[in-house]
């Protein structure tokens, strides 16, 4: 009799987690499929230098608490960006200096610009003003906006993420779009943002 073949590109991630608890080894596969991501999340979050780190620590988090995951959710995502979310907030002390320190930098406008660098030139224009803006969310705010922002989380795998109602996402990022965009003096970062959530 032939054994059935373990191939963990064909399985989804609560499978896998399953699997590991009697095999630890098969955790492998889902540190594989997204730890790139996780660590794009937390460079963003806490600059290059801590972003090993943080992945590090969230993968470790989430190895042991794995037989606690809620296996009716096939996609491990929000589970594991809950976890980065509450691993940077124990960095928070080093992103709230980078913040601060990106508010601080003064932007030159360059003498000639063409077409196709004018977004990118008013986006680097509104960086300090966005940073500052960013500094002064609390860190629920911060941390909702991010994860919708840079991780592109649906609303409902960001209210999976940090554990809070759908309805709560969607009423912080209500507010948080109108206070970003008085500290941006009315420019709204969101107007081509469209999610179904």
């Amino acid at each position: 009799m032939v054994g059935v073949q373990y191939v963990p590109e064909t399985l989804d991630d609560s499978t896998l987690i399953g699997h590991s608890l009697s095999d630890p080894e098969r955790f492998a596969a889902l540190f594989d499929r997204h730890a790139d991501e996780i660590h794009r999340y937390a460079a963003r979050r806490l600059g290059g230098e801590l972003a090993d780190d943080v992945t590090g620590e969230v993968f470790l988090v989430a190895f042991r608490g794995r037989a606690r995951y809620d296996r009716s959710w096939p996609d491990a995502r929000p589970w594991l960006y809950g976890i980065a979310t509450k691993v940077v907030a124990q960095h928070r002390r080093a992103e709230r200096r980078r913040t601060a320190a990106m508010a601080k930098v003064s932007v030159e406008r360059p003498g000639t610009f063409d077409d196709r660098s004018a977004d990118r030139v008013t986006a680097e224009q509104l960086q300090p003003r966005l940073a500052r803006a960013l500094t002064r969310l609390s860190a629920g705010e911060r941390d909702l906006l991010l994860l919708v922002a840079w991780a592109d989380l649906s609303y409902e795998d960001a209210a999976l993420a940090l554990g809070v109602p759908i309805g709560t996402v969607r009423s912080r990022l209500h507010r948080l779009r109108v206070k970003v965009r008085r500290a941006l003096g009315g420019i709204d970062p969101f107007a081509e943002e469209s999610r179904d959530g």
